[in-house]
């Protein structure tokens, strides 16, 4: 399994394609594939039938996965996009920190 610096829950900046400077929450991440589905970014039309046991047919728009390197997370303290830097704690667990400002993520 590949690793990614960004999880779920985090808030990331887009960098690039037809959203590119959109911020917004990650709503999953896929690991194997190297990508990320954030809210309210990449939104695709799908078309749903009701015979596939979904309670409503139609076109639904939702969010799409972006590739993980079109995405760069926000430091929730001093609010800009920052890269992670990973540091052990006293009691020997791991902790991303970020390059800007030093405070744990």
């Amino acid at each position: 399994m590949k690793k990614m610096n960004i999880k779920k829950g985090d808030t990331v900046v887009i960098l690039s394609g037809k959203d590119k400077g959109k911020k917004g929450k990650v709503l999953a991440a896929f690991p194997e594939k190297e990508r990320v589905t954030v809210e309210g970014a990449n939104m695709v039309s799908v078309h749903m039938s009701a015979a596939k046991g979904h309670g409503e047919s139609g076109i639904i728009r939702r969010e799409a996965a972006i590739h993980v390197s079109n995405v760069m997370r926000i430091c929730p303290k001093c609010d800009k996009p920052t890269r992670a830097a990973h540091t052990f704690l006293e009691d020997g667990s791991k902790v991303r920190v970020c390059k800007k400002c030093g405070e744990t993520i």
